[in-house]
């Protein structure tokens, strides 16, 4: 007894170590989209010394519910079950052979649906460690169909400005559901809606909801889909179709009388454009000289009082009839025209010139202040450096007794500096005792320019006869010694008297 039992945990030791060196290997999970082909990987590592495979099974589990898909057996063969049996094969051809090789039986699942989402088993029935499995989880995806719709081809924007959906944006079938987005410069509110199918996917549906208008009119929506990490964009243009919008141009409030080729002109702004145009003025007819041309109205011959007036406009498309109106009114002289900016290239052109004038009066300005400078220097210049008048001694250089002058008589071929003038000469003496100076021909003038040899003070008063000057001689100033006196009465410096 002790002996059997012995032997039975002596097998079962050997059952155990066998079956830790066995295992089957399989992804845990895979995926892919509808119509798609995927592999599911099962291979058996076998121990050492290997074991006896005697059969593998695939097997769909769904729900708690097991589902053969596929068996491989060496004595039997391969079999594939529906509905698997079409889609699904064992990817190596060893497996199918009379004497198999089943250590790899990874099958294909080709032409995927959505049904085949579930987990799959590989079982391994072995002899004498037993079964042995493993199990892949298939997730199966579906892409969207994207569409992008106007709710209706023709989108009429009514006075009441009540809000419309304009545009439609559908991502129908998608598994797992898309994000949809709007891109567009219009003002306008989006909704979302999604619907679960039963086959497992999900439809998304998103309406742009905007109050149709004029502005609204060739609009750009663009719906931007997303589904998983692809982007899928639509766009379309609104056609918005509105009654006209009209205004009369012409009138400029400057119809005065006697005035020539005035008109007036009936502007729509419609979708669809404007087909009758009809004018009519409030409170009476159209003047006799009216002419009507499409939307215009040309009035002929000179503009009378007659012209005055409120005229309007009815423009008509398709969807309705909108009016302008505009008051005419006529003055007897024309109103005074706006003041006309200059031009700019005049406006340089004057710029140029004032400038131009402005540096030619700089520059004659400063040679009049030269001349003028030269003319005041020149009057104060004495025969050698510069003096003022009040330096000048009075008289002609002699004293009243009529005697010589203090100094050297002067040499007869005594010869003047080249700054010298005639007028610097020594004055002729008419008579002994009369101590009068004749001078030949007396001008203003010459002897203005003279003066800084016969100066007085600017408020003491001259007698200036015709051909003589007459002068009150007081006793001769005192000479220092080194100073020389002139014929004409001033003193220079001995200095100078020699240069």
């Amino acid at each position: 007894m002790a002996m059997c039992v012995g032997m039975w945990i002596l097998l079962l030791a050997l059952h155990v170590q066998a079956g830790d060196g066995q295992m089957v290997q399989m992804d845990s999970s895979k995926s892919g989209f509808v119509g798609s082909q995927v592999e599911l990987r099962c291979i058996f590592i076998n121990s050492n010394p290997p074991v006896k495979i005697s059969q593998v099974t695939w097997q769909k589990l769904l729900n708690g519910t097991k589902q053969n898909v596929a068996i491989a057996n060496p004595a039997l063969g391969v079999s594939v079950l529906p509905p698997f049996k079409e889609r699904v094969t064992f990817k190596q051809a060893a497996v199918r052979h009379r004497t198999p090789s089943l250590e790899d039986t990874t099958i294909v699942f080709s032409n995927l649906q959505l049904s085949d989402e579930a987990a799959y088993i590989c079982e391994y029935t072995t002899f004498p460690a037993g079964n042995r499995e493993n199990t892949v989880n298939l997730t199966v995806f579906a892409r969207p169909t994207t569409r992008m719709t106007l709710t209706t081809p023709t989108i009429v924007a009514r006075s009441t400005k009540r809000k419309m959906t304009v545009a439609t944006c559908i991502s129908a079938n998608g598994k797992p559901p898309s994000v949809i987005k709007w891109d567009t410069r219009l003002k306008g509110e989006a909704t979302f809606q999604e619907t679960r199918n039963q086959n497992g996917t999900v439809t998304v549906r998103s309406n742009y909801v905007v109050v149709p208008s004029r502005e609204t009119h060739k609009q750009k929506l663009t719906c931007i889909v997303t589904y998983r990490s692809e982007r899928i964009t639509e766009s379309v243009v609104l056609n918005v179709q509105y009654e006209p919008e009209v205004t009369i141009e012409g009138f400029d409030a400057n119809w005065y009388l006697n005035r020539q080729n005035v008109q007036l002109t009936c502007k729509a702004e419609a979708n669809p454009p404007v087909t009758i145009y009809q004018w009519k003025l409030l409170n009476g007819s159209l003047p006799s000289n009216v002419e009507i041309k499409n939307n215009t109205l040309f009035f002929k011959g000179p503009v009378t009082y007659d012209l005055a007036g409120t005229y309007v406009c009815d423009a008509t498309n398709g969807i309705g009839t909108r009016t302008g109106i505009v008051d005419v009114n006529i003055t007897e002289f024309p109103n005074n025209p706006p003041t006309r900016l200059p031009d700019v290239k005049t406006s340089q052109h004057n710029t140029g010139a004032a400038i131009g004038c402005a540096v030619a009066g700089v520059a004659l300005l400063g040679l009049a202040a030269t001349l003028l400078f030269v003319f005041l220097r020149r009057r104060q210049r004495t025969f050698k450096g510069d003096y003022s008048t009040k330096k000048h001694v009075f008289g002609n250089g002699y004293n009243k007794a009529g005697g010589l002058p203090a100094h050297p008589p002067i040499p007869k071929n005594l010869q003047y500096p080249d700054d010298s003038d005639d007028e610097k000469k020594p004055a002729q003496i008419s008579g002994p005792a009369g101590f009068e100076a004749s001078v030949p021909d007396f001008d203003p003038e010459q002897e203005d320019l003279k003066r800084p040899y016969f100066t007085v003070d600017e408020g003491e008063s001259r007698d200036y006869d015709e051909r003589t000057l007459n002068f009150q001689y007081d006793r001769e100033p005192e000479i220092a010694d080194d100073m020389v006196s002139q014929t004409d009465g001033s003193v220079i410096s001995k200095k100078e008297w020699y240069v």
